[in-house]
């Protein structure tokens, strides 16, 4: 039997056992086997929506749902891919061998631990996550600029975000345990801790799928959305590099060039011809950071509600690059992540390495700033080419056009030949020499 006839099988048998709910509505089909890279040229010439589809879709409602539906996948021969929201953007979770797509929505319990841990399904949006965790005084360490994302795409998938200043990464202790389904025929499950947790982390579900997570949190701080603006790059950076030392780490610093200012989404009208600087500030640092940011340009406002601060995170990371794609449909741009001080230092050498015009989009790390940088698209080939440039300068470089899965290599191909003999996990995203040299250097860890 084919994909198609083989899968068929395994989710009548998926029915029968109820351990899961089934789908093969050609419209869900479509929506789920794809995800935002679309943000990428490259990704649209190579993973369009439509390409590559599941065969079904299945979404457990329990936990147990998950060993029980790999097992018979399992048996079957069937390629399962993992989706939580679809919020990523590098294809990850594309089904490039049909079978089933696996919907991990449904499961969304959470829990505040006594320790002041949190416990939630893989399919728990973070927005669920953090105001739960609010009303329990505690704040979670990190969550993604897109924060409807959910727990178990976000440690999958994702890697940093806001507080990342403070507390780096996923893979920086954020996750304390992981409840993890191998696909290796077994039905079962189990706890995974400590440096066990390395090849599950950022590997796309190739290692096995992630049924829940327990994640770190801090005791909740009064968080608040602060703006300012300036007349120049130097001016921004000036102030953006001092945020470094404030006695409470914002949560996120967000900058923007005057060109990508026009299409954000803010709460009032930004001048789009200044530079644009916005802090999630800890409340007893707000008038510092207004003071500071009045010394070398403008304090627009502070906005006190801590929906605002949810607000201003939508502005960060990859997103000001996609409301600028979207104000400007006339032409085809593309990003770049980076890091390294001469971002903040050498913006025309780092600015010269993409034909003109290039705008940088700025963040801020634990020790440095982070960069979206943005240019018209002129072939994939152009786009790669100014990587070994942009090493050359000291700027460390993450491409977002390629799916393969590429941190902890080694030891996810290691893993996986255990917990996933068969390959049938999220199939084409683990190798060992991916053809496409992405890079992973960019500070943030």
């Amino acid at each position: 039997m084919n994909v198609a006839e083989r899968t068929a099988a395994a989710v009548a048998e998926i029915e029968r056992l109820d351990a899961g709910t089934v789908s093969t509505d050609p419209a869900l089909i479509l929506k789920v086997s794809s995800d935002w890279s679309r943000m990428s040229p490259v990704l649209q010439e190579k993973v369009p929506p439509g390409r590559y589809l599941a065969d079904a879709v299945v979404r457990p409602t329990r936990p147990e749902h998950v060993p029980e539906l790999l097992r018979v996948a399992f048996e079957h021969e069937v390629p399962v891919t993992p989706r939580g929201a679809g919020t990523g953007n590098y294809g990850q979770a594309t089904p490039f061998d049909g079978g089933i797509l696996l919907d991990l929505r449904g499961l969304d319990a959470i829990t505040v631990n006594p320790g002041g841990t949190i416990t939630a399904g893989a399919g728990a949006r973070l927005t669920a996550i953090d105001r739960v965790g609010r009303a329990a005084g505690r704040d979670i360490w990190m969550y993604p600029s897109t924060k409807s994302s959910t727990i178990g795409g976000f440690i999958g998938g994702g890697s940093a975000g806001t507080g990342t200043i403070e507390h780096r990464t996923t893979s920086d202790g954020f996750v304390v345990s992981a409840l993890v389904a191998p696909m290796d025929g077994s039905g079962t499950m189990r706890r995974v801790t400590g440096d066990e947790l390395t090849p599950y982390i950022h590997t796309y579900g190739v290692t096995g799928i992630l049924v829940d997570v327990e994640i770190r949190t801090d005791p909740a701080r009064d968080w608040v959305a602060v703006y300012g603006s300036f007349g120049s790059y130097a001016d921004l950076v000036a102030v953006h590099r001092s945020l470094l030392d404030l006695p409470q780490l914002p949560r996120l610093a967000s900058a923007d060039e005057p060109a990508l200012v026009p299409t954000l989404t803010a709460p009032m009208d930004l001048d789009p011809t200044r530079y644009s600087l916005r802090v999630i500030a800890e409340a007893s640092t707000a008038d510092e950071v207004a003071a500071r940011m009045a010394a070398g340009g403008e304090h627009v406002a502070t906005l006190t509600d801590y929906t605002e601060t949810d607000r201003l995170s939508g502005m960060s990371y990859n997103h000001p690059v996609w409301f600028f794609q979207r104000g400007n449909p006339d032409r085809s741009y593309f990003h770049m992540e980076s890091g390294g001080t001469p971002l903040w230092d050498e913006p025309d050498a780092v600015r010269e390495v993409y034909a003109g015009p290039v705008h940088l989009h700025l963040e801020l790390f634990c020790h440095g700033p982070g960069a979206m940088i943005v240019a018209g698209y002129q072939g994939e080939e152009a786009v790669l080419a100014g990587i070994p440039k942009l090493e050359a300068l000291g700027v460390g470089i993450h491409s977002p056009h390629q799916w393969y899965v590429d941190r902890s290599v080694e030891l996810a191909t290691e893993t996986a030949r255990v917990t996933d003999p068969k390959g049938l996990l999220n199939p084409g995203k683990l190798t060992a020499a991916p053809p496409v040299d992405s890079r992973v250097n960019i500070g943030v860890r």
